[in-house]
């Protein structure tokens, strides 16, 4: 008597789900077509051309990054699609830091068992941020990978590739202390701190389904899931109309104190008035309900600031126009200072609004 014999199926991958799913995020994806792409999915390789893309000499800058725990709300509260446009917000703010224009972007999308359709909502996301992005997704992955992750649990991973023309990499090597900090501000927590996000909410006792303390308007969950802010194309449109930006520095996990110094020569530190910070409802209440004192706040989360902009004194207000004309809201944090050896590189005055 023989065994009868296993399939793929039986061990808990399925190979047709995944085809299911190509077919339904095959319009998502081609929807983010732009020059140099055609970003059409199902070969083996993504394919891009550079000299189509209109670039004369170009350096190609390459980001990666994930979503962190926030991914483990969007599994809980079952709100799936605006968790992509996260996945590529956190790796094309870092390739408009140095100067670079996003080209394309490529997924990783790895769970314990696939659903077409969660899959499908997640991609619409990623092909929303690359939209924003302006920027062509051209591939990705999925695998189903039983006893690996459990349940409904998924993660992602996001890979981004840009370019900039040579004389224009940043930041600049004319950055010199009494340069103009500018502060853009964030559309929420982005996606760092999602640890601590949501120990605070056990904290709380609250369930994500519960009204927002912060915004009666929406559910807990849905409001702590508020996608990051893309700031490619407002971004792009200073550094190109006037010439004028010497730095970006994407305020991710690390706050200012880590961000601002990486941008920065190691002479020069940054001054901030952090009463000028317009602080999101969100954050007070982060800080109030976890009893989360400034300076941890200051370097765990944003704080209502996602990137920051160094300019010459004389730029700063023309910086600033095209920036607000763009939609972004921008404050004026502070400015660079010598810094000695051994001594902080960022520092503060003022209250932070918590």
């Amino acid at each position: 008597m023989s065994k009868k014999g296993l399939t793929y199926a039986q061990s808990g991958v399925d190979i047709d789900a995944g085809n299911r799913m190509v077919e339904l995020i095959k319009p998502l994806v081609k929807a983010t077509a732009r020059p140099g792409s055609d970003a059409e999915i199902g070969g083996f390789g993504g394919l891009f051309d550079l000299k189509r893309a209109g670039f004369k000499d170009p350096v190609l800058v390459a980001a990666n990054d994930g979503v962190g725990t926030k991914v483990k709300i969007a599994i809980e509260t079952g709100i799936h699609r605006t968790i992509g446009i996260d996945l590529v917000a956190m790796s094309v703010n870092d390739l408009v830091v140095q100067g670079a224009e996003p080209l394309f972007f490529l997924d990783y999308f790895a769970t314990g068992k696939l659903d077409p359709q969660v899959g499908a909502e997640i991609v619409k996301g990623i092909a929303e941020g690359c939209r924003q992005a302006r920027c062509a997704l051209i591939g990705g992955e999925t695998a189903e990978m039983p006893g690996v992750y459990h349940g409904d649990d998924y993660d992602l991973a996001g890979f981004a590739v840009g370019a900039v023309e040579r004389g224009a990499i940043l930041p600049r090597n004319d950055i010199a202390a009494g340069d103009i900090v500018l502060g853009i501000a964030s559309s929420g927590v982005h996606s760092n701190g999602y640890s601590l996000v949501r120990k605070i909410v056990t904290r709380s006792k609250l369930k994500w389904s519960a009204p927002a303390p912060f915004d009666k308007k929406k559910k807990l969950g849905a409001a702590v899931l508020t996608p990051t802010r893309i700031y490619v194309k407002s971004c792009l449109a200073a550094i190109r109309e006037t010439k004028a930006v010497k730095a970006l520095a994407h305020i991710t996990g690390g706050g200012f104190p880590d961000n601002i110094p990486r941008v920065l020569p190691k002479n020069v530190g940054a001054h901030i008035d952090i009463s000028r910070i317009p602080v999101p409802p969100v954050f007070q209440w982060l800080a109030e309900t976890g009893g989360v004192a400034e300076k941890e706040m200051l370097r765990t989360f944003n704080c209502g600031i996602g990137m920051i902009a160094v300019v010459a004194p004389r730029a700063a207000d023309k910086v600033a126009a095209i920036l607000t004309r763009q939609g972004e809201r921008v404050v004026h944090l502070g400015e660079l200072v010598a810094t000695a050896k051994g001594k902080p590189r960022v520092t503060y005055s003022g209250r932070l609004n918590i």
